[in-house]
């Protein structure tokens, strides 16, 4: 799981979506968004219309990236979970598969407790999205290694 760079298909995007319509409304949830470790927004649920959802994907990804930066000094590889706390809402940030991040923001209709376990359940379900479509045969996985070759051909 190295590569970086990845192209999502619409079957997985809507495997995808269908779990973080889930986990809304399980865990009484404001907006639940799946980003990539480069701060893409694969997916979202929940009324995102007064977010700036780039903003947010990118600062999500950035945030991993700086705890991470924290963990190491510490001797840890990463911290999986983050949780945010502010005056109306919250936010609980994982890490999946070393490859995504699951941002859910909440307020007090919820509580981090069922924020949390219905964020383990969701990962495992995202997790076995993501990794039975990279075991599909090339050209038909969700994930694709996209090179400088396929980009030069786009624009000739």
């Amino acid at each position: 799981m190295g590569r970086d760079l990845f192209i999502l298909r619409e079957r997985e995007y809507e495997a995808f979506l269908s779990v973080l319509r889930k986990l809304l409304s399980d865990a009484c949830a404001k907006i639940v968004f799946l980003v990539d470790k480069n701060g893409t927004l694969l997916a979202s649920a929940g009324d995102t219309a007064e977010f700036d959802t780039t903003s947010l994907a990118s600062l999500a990804a950035g945030n991993i990236a700086a705890t991470g930066g924290l963990a190491n000094l510490i001797g840890e590889k990463e911290f999986s979970i983050l949780f945010h706390e502010g005056e109306r809402d919250h936010m609980h940030i994982s890490v999946l598969a070393d490859r995504l991040i699951l941002v859910v923001i909440f307020d007090r209709r919820s509580s981090v407790g069922l924020v949390r376990l219905r964020v383990r359940r969701a990962s495992e379900d995202l997790a076995r999205i993501l990794f039975s479509a990279e075991e599909e045969p090339e050209g038909g996985g969700v994930i694709e290694e996209l090179t400088d070759a396929d980009i030069e051909s786009l624009f000739k």
